[in-house]
Formats: structure tokens, sequence, C-alpha cells
């Protein structure tokens, strides 16, 4: 059974999102469980996600889900604007609600550095000649 669409094409935060994934080498986009998920051979960022809270899911539609370093890790799971998503957050994944973002440079390293922990090295190499 296929996943429902959860996102909207239109939604200003995942055509920004759209840019800074998109932009990195060799990147592409598909729909992954009903989300958007940026890619390479594995995937480095999905637009939404969701918690389980209480035994309910409680959806955090406008955000990005990305794989940090550890030390990054430790300090987003700190910052209220994150949350540790349901599935993937065991594996080292965090959620960063986007709408509470003011500097977007802030988003484009998180992708960035989850593009090199996913990418390969070849890629890695790509992205820094640029």
């Amino acid at each position: 059974m296929a996943h429902p669409r959860m996102f909207d094409d239109d939604d200003p935060l995942l055509q920004r999102l759209r840019s800074v994934a998109l932009a990195l080498p060799d990147a592409a986009e598909k729909v992954s469980h009903g989300i958007p998920a940026f890619y390479t051979t594995k995937v480095f960022a999905y637009f939404g996600g969701s918690v389980k809270v209480d035994g309910e899911w409680v959806r955090h539609p406008g955000a990005v889900m990305v794989l940090p370093d550890a030390g990054e890790r430790e300090a987003l799971v700190q910052d209220p604007r994150c949350f540790v998503p349901a599935y993937l957050g065991p594996s080292g994944w965090v959620g960063l609600d986007l709408a509470d973002v003011d500097d977007w440079a802030e988003v484009e390293e998180l992708v960035e550095s989850s593009y090199r922990n996913t990418a390969g090295p070849r890629r890695v190499r790509a992205l820094d000649a640029r």
C-alpha cells in the first residue's frame, strides 16, 4: 500500500529546501513514505517528519530531517526547534522545524553535513572542488 502524499509542492519552505539540497553534486529528489527525500545513493535529507507523543503521532510537516555528525547531533537535540524523529532518530537523524529558522545558512550547513555523511567520497570531493 502506497503512503499518502503528505506535502504541498507549492510550500515555500519545501521550495527553499529543494534549492539547497538539489544544488549538491548528483542530488536528486523522490517521494518516500509520502514526503520528499533528497538523495544521491542514500537519502541525505527529508522534508517533513513526525514523532510519537503519548501514543499519538505528531507531524512536523515543515521540517527538514538530516543525519548530522555525532557532535552536531548532541547540540541539535538540545535546541527547542529540533526533534528526534520517529524511526530515523535511533539511527542519528534529527529534525529541524524550518518555520523557526531565521538564518538559512544554518539549514544549508546541516544539509551539507548530512550529504557528506551519506554521499560517498567521490561526491564529497566534487563538493569540495566547488
